[in-house]
């Protein structure tokens, strides 16, 4: 279905961004990986994926922390892969304490990688989309985007950020063949949610999956936890021709976290 598409995906060496690149390249679109992680992990997951789906893979190991390296990543891409069709910014970090205990220093990590990044990424990409008349802009919100936790001050409000930056560059997109969507997804078992199901058991001097089963029972009526395969289906469907009218979108997928 993605054929001759290029995608950039950031935050894609593990995790949520990984499960969406691989739903990406399955569908046939080029890659331009991004994130950290062991390089030689990520040259398996790169040529893996090249091998497997037939497709171009790239790495960029940008800092999305830094404005002119998120400016960088889509330059990069740009020139290897010849345009931007698909741009999947996921990149994300997590800190938690309260309010007053967050260190200033945290929060600024959060917002610059989890929310301003975002803006950089879309500013330099959306000119060659809007050239070319078709663009596919795909945020990772959370729920946490739509509803909030206690001391998860920088992720909530960035996330919240996301969720305006997407409504706006929909309005702004809206006649010019491109879209923007977020999805929003509850407790996904990513590495980053590993750890916080980690630490809880430390903290609480449990085991580990009775830890998880506690954080799944307070948000996620399901029970069960969304899997990146979820996330990555739902974002090849945002860029087919049936999600051609869907812009400014929040879409949950979250086991019934955000309808109680």
């Amino acid at each position: 279905m993605l054929k001759g598409r290029n995608a950039v995906v950031t935050g894609s060496t593990s995790g949520i961004g990984e499960g969406v690149a691989r739903a990406l390249a399955a569908q046939g679109a080029n890659i331009m990986l991004n994130g950290f992680g062991d390089a030689a992990a990520i040259e398996k997951l790169r040529s893996e994926l090249a091998a497997k789906h037939g497709v171009q893979v790239f790495y960029n190991p940008a800092d999305l922390s830094k404005a002119e390296e998120c400016e960088a990543l889509i330059r990069d891409a740009e020139t290897k892969l010849g345009s931007i069709d698909i741009l999947v910014n996921n990149a994300g970090v997590q800190f938690v304490a309260p309010i007053d205990e967050f260190p200033v220093d945290r929060w600024n990590q959060i917002i610059a990688i989890n929310l301003s990044s975002t803006f950089h990424t879309i500013r330099a990409a959306l000119p060659g989309m809007k050239k070319r008349g078709w663009g596919r802009l795909i945020n990772t919100a959370s729920t946490h985007g739509l509803v909030a936790s206690a001391n998860k001050v920088a992720y909530v409000a960035a996330k919240h950020g996301i969720v305006g930056i997407t409504k706006t560059v929909a309005l702004e997109t809206a006649k010019s063949g491109i879209t923007c969507n977020a999805i929003c997804p509850g407790w996904v078992l990513t590495p980053l949610v590993q750890k916080q199901i980690d630490d809880r058991a430390a903290r609480e001097g449990v085991a580990v999956e009775v830890a998880k089963g506690e954080l799944l029972a307070e948000k996620q009526p399901s029970g069960r936890f969304t899997t990146t395969d979820d996330i990555g289906g739902l974002a090849v469907f945002l860029c087919s021709g049936a999600a051609q009218n869907i812009t400014g979108a929040m879409i949950p997928v979250d086991g019934g976290w955000t309808a109680q």
